[in-house]
């Protein structure tokens, strides 16, 4: 079973450019949510205490900044 991801981004945000590349390489499927177009996920992560994008959300585990090698542990 796989896990859920999700990729809080905005639009001026060039780490977040690479996660959503990488995940689209390895062909996972994720959410982006534009902390930018939607306040709902700005709001989430402010709530998290997280003030910076890209997060990564996978399987509820939330990863501030895109690091390939966590992200690769928690898709395992």
């Amino acid at each position: 079973m796989s896990k859920e991801v999700v990729v809080f981004t905005s639009n001026t945000c060039p780490h977040c450019v690479t996660a959503k590349e990488y995940f689209k390489e390895k062909g996972i499927e994720f959410t982006e949510r534009n902390v930018q177009t939607d306040p709902e996920a700005r709001k989430e992560l402010m709530q998290k205490g997280i003030m910076a994008v890209p997060v990564v959300v996978i399987g509820g585990e939330t990863i501030v900044g895109f690091d390939k090698n966590k992200v690769e542990e928690l898709l395992g």
